[in-house]
């Protein structure tokens, strides 16, 4: 909407896997080529696990507004958000298109194709990029972010059409045909085969889970290293203690198998320091959590003491970044943390130096704590890329697979298009 005195800003194009503040505000979204009975438009309503509430989530040609009616289509390629009256368990809106079942090709095909947002006297435009052969695709998203809203470019499609589009998300499909398997499979490594039975079927379904993922962020054939870096202070004893650690650990090999090309877990545990662990390796799982992971003492040659009881961040983190230089492969850095980052404005320079390396941060809150800084880092100015995410899990274990990978993965692929748009990690 144009503001009555002054003229509409045009800011500049939203890279795919970039995103841009929102003020809040009613916004208007113009889909550029869609045309009904060729490229037809979807608004999905979604939750936290990135899933309609119900089929009446899905906004299209035959339910032209969301239950409550904050989602109105306004013509067959203009959308209208009120984004005070969406309901507070929908997280995020995913404006998409599919090509009609009797329209051959596919959406790369379709010229100008991309999202044009106007917010409050400005205007955003998220072309469309990165499409080959899919026929359906989420182009924006429109998502909560720190009590406020934001936009993202995706550009993230689907080769199968329609039907894998709406199922992806939760939207029940009558007489459809099965989608077929895709191209790029969940992956296997070396070791799994000697795990025990209980370990290889729960092994077997996380692994389906992050690919789904994966899949769905059309990075399911990326690769990349994945550092963990476990938090080791004091506060943390009873998720010690009470084995919480160890389980995250275990959730996070199903990451590795996924991305890395060994499927393995390169570990550390800090506080004032830092302590390089034993690589962790699919084969491994049964028994090194429990020789490795510890607040005090020695074990397998570690002195857990000599880390220390206190956290500072700059040594592990800087350490990291060392390790990073002069590489060009994807990395992502899985922090788990309690929070107390006191060494507030020395982090942020670090995370905004990070952001010239080829690596994603992906902290994550454990133990009901003040995480501070750290629910600001989506927000940090000045980085050539976002390369951090935050999110709290304060318990854990009621956490399902499911939404723990879509939380800990959605952003990670956003990251990888935009790094490697500005030549900070090699091409795909």
């Amino acid at each position: 909407m144009v503001p009555a005195t002054g003229r509409m800003r045009r800011m500049p194009d939203l890279q795919r896997g970039a995103n841009a503040p929102l003020s809040g505000g009613p916004l208007d979204l113009a889909v550029l080529g869609a045309r009904p009975g060729a490229v037809d438009l979807f608004v999905f309503q979604l939750g936290a696990d990135r899933r309609v509430r119900s089929d009446a989530d899905l906004v299209f040609f035959n339910n032209p507004a969301s239950p409550e009616g904050a989602v109105r289509l306004a013509g067959t390629d203009r959308v209208q958000v009120d984004p005070a009256g969406v309901p507070a368990d929908v997280a995020r809106l995913a404006v998409a298109v599919a090509l009609d079942a009797g329209v051959p090709g596919a959406l790369a095909d379709v010229p100008g194709l991309g999202v044009t947002v106007t917010d409050d006297g400005q205007r955003i435009v998220a072309r469309a990029e990165g499409l080959t052969t899919e026929r359906a695709a989420v182009l924006v998203e429109v998502y909560r972010r720190g009590g406020g809203w934001k936009v993202r470019s995706e550009s993230a499609g689907w080769t199968e059409g329609l039907a894998a589009l709406v199922r992806e998300h939760g939207v029940t499909v009558d007489d459809a045909p099965e989608e077929p398997q895709p191209a790029a499979a969940v992956r296997t490594v070396p070791g799994e085969e000697k795990l025990s039975l209980v370990k290889r079927q729960q092994l077997d379904l996380r692994k389906k889970e992050v690919h789904r993922v994966l899949l769905t962020k059309g990075a399911a054939g990326e690769r990349a290293r994945i550092l963990l870096v476990i938090d080791k202070t004091g506060s943390m004893h009873r998720q010690y203690r009470d084995g919480v650690v160890h389980r995250v650990v275990e959730r996070m090999v199903p990451v590795a198998v996924q991305l890395d090309d060994d499927g393995v877990l390169e570990p550390y545990l800090y506080a004032r320091s830092f302590a390089r662990l034993p690589d962790l390796r699919v084969a491994d799982l049964e028994w090194w959590p429990g020789q490795f992971l510890h607040l005090r003492g020695v074990h397998g040659g570690i002195d857990y003491d000599r880390i220390g009881h206190a956290n500072d961040e700059i040594a592990i983190m800087t350490e990291v970044m060392a390790g990073l230089r002069g590489r060009r492969t994807p990395t992502l850095v899985l922090f788990f943390t309690d929070g107390g980052f006191s060494r507030k404005r020395e982090i942020a320079e670090l995370m905004t130096e990070a952001a010239h390396l080829p690596a994603f941060w992906q902290f994550v809150g454990i133990g009901k704590a003040n995480y501070g800084l750290l629910e600001s880092l989506d927000e940090l100015p000045g980085r050539v890329v976002d390369n951090a995410g935050f999110f709290a899990l304060d318990d854990v274990d009621s956490v399902s697979d499911a939404e723990l990978y879509q939380r800990l993965l959605s952003e990670f692929p956003d990251w990888l298009r935009a790094a490697r748009a500005a030549g900070i990690v090699g091409a795909g």
